[in-house]
């Protein structure tokens, strides 16, 4: 197959345009469909349903059937095939509806997307990017609605990417198609109907780097993902109090930027780590283990985690906020860390992850 370029033509568009991140994504796939012919996007109501979140809608009526691929209910296979045809030379775009249930094509991420090149001796390269729905806060239960991205972290041979931000969901395709390992990308269920602006100067976004979202110099809350917006509206509450926050967007969780983050809290001497996975073996115990194996002498208090019950997800709303982590609980944890007095009754939110 070759590389086709389809140059940007028509009239004039303006500088900031309004958007959602649905529609970011959208415009990520419909511009690597259009530049490079080898891509093709393939999984379950993609097509004629336009995805079960919306996110391919009308992308069968523009590309056709052959590049818009519904799939069987069946993971394994069709993540299977992905992978074939990445090793043919093709760039398959494979969307997996959740994160729960691409538990059923672990066999092939693992065994197959992640090792294949190191097996061979780097003659076998599995360029291939793996979109999922992951995240809880919509009210889908146990089995639509839990945050294993850390578990996909762990794996090496993978890239594994979360877009927090409509520019990164908007501009992480690109560098993620280009990566000639595997590529995950773990798309929060409850960012899709988020909006803002989206400039038209901004560009592929570097996909090696966690990015500073908020500046501060009392303690660095580091998360990603669904929990960003979160981690904003903490930061937010803090400033109200005299309490400074830094906020660090990880967005890739697989290989983590040691560097950003270790900066982050050489500045502050605290930190709090986000992370909407359970607390045990998560994310957030990865990212504290390294601080304190890193920047052990830079930090002036024990690093806080805000994690998510150790519970399957409830069905019930008050159940769900309950079990997952909210602003309230991140600014006791850094009230906690910076040593301000913590309104009675406010450690639950907190501590809700420390329970098991």
């Amino acid at each position: 197959m070759t590389v086709t370029h389809t140059p940007t033509a028509g009239p004039a568009t303006p500088s900031v345009e309004k958007t959602t991140y649905r529609e970011a994504m959208r415009e990520a796939l419909r511009e690597a469909l259009r530049t490079d012919d080898r891509v093709f996007l393939m999984g379950e109501d993609v097509g004629r349903y336009g995805g079960c979140f919306g996110v391919s809608l009308g992308l069968l009526e523009e590309f056709g059937p052959e590049r818009i691929r519904d799939a069987p209910l069946s993971e394994s296979a069709f993540v299977g095939a992905g992978i074939g045809a990445a090793m043919a030379g093709m760039r398959p775009i494979v969307e997996i509806m959740t994160v729960n249930f691409s538990l059923l094509a672990l066999d092939q991420i693992l065994n197959n997307a992640a090792t294949l090149l190191h097996m061979s001796g780097g003659q076998l390269p599995v360029p291939i990017v793996i979109r999922m729905t992951t995240g809880a806060g919509r009210q889908l239960a146990a089995q639509h609605s839990h945050s294993l991205e850390g578990w996909y972290a762990h794996i090496p041979g993978l890239r594994v990417l979360a877009p927090a931000t409509i520019t990164d969901a908007r501009h992480m395709l690109t560098p993620a198609l280009a990566d000639p390992d595997p590529v995950l990308i773990f798309e929060h269920g409850s960012l899709y109907n988020v909006s803002g602006e989206l400039s038209a100067h901004s560009g592929p976004v570097d996909i090696d780097r966690a990015a500073i979202r908020r500046p501060g110099t009392d303690v660095s809350v580091i998360t990603y993902g669904g929990s960003l917006p979160k981690a904003l509206a903490a930061a937010e509450d803090l400033a109200n109090i005299g309490i400074s926050a830094e906020v660090v967007d990880l967005r890739t969780l697989r290989p983590l930027d040691d560097a950003t983050i270790g900066d982050s809290v050489a500045r502050t001497h605290r930190a709090v780590v986000v992370d909407e996975g359970w607390r045990s073996g998560s994310l957030a115990a990865e990212i504290s283990a390294r601080l304190t194996e890193q920047h052990f002498y830079d930090l002036d208090a024990p690093i806080e985690r805000v994690c998510s019950v150790e519970v399957p997800m409830p069905y019930a709303r008050r159940l769900e906020e309950a079990a997952l982590p909210q602003p309230a609980g991140i600014v006791t944890a850094a009230r906690r860390a910076v040593g301000e007095p913590v309104p009675t009754g406010a450690d639950e939110g907190a501590d809700a992850g420390r329970s098991s």
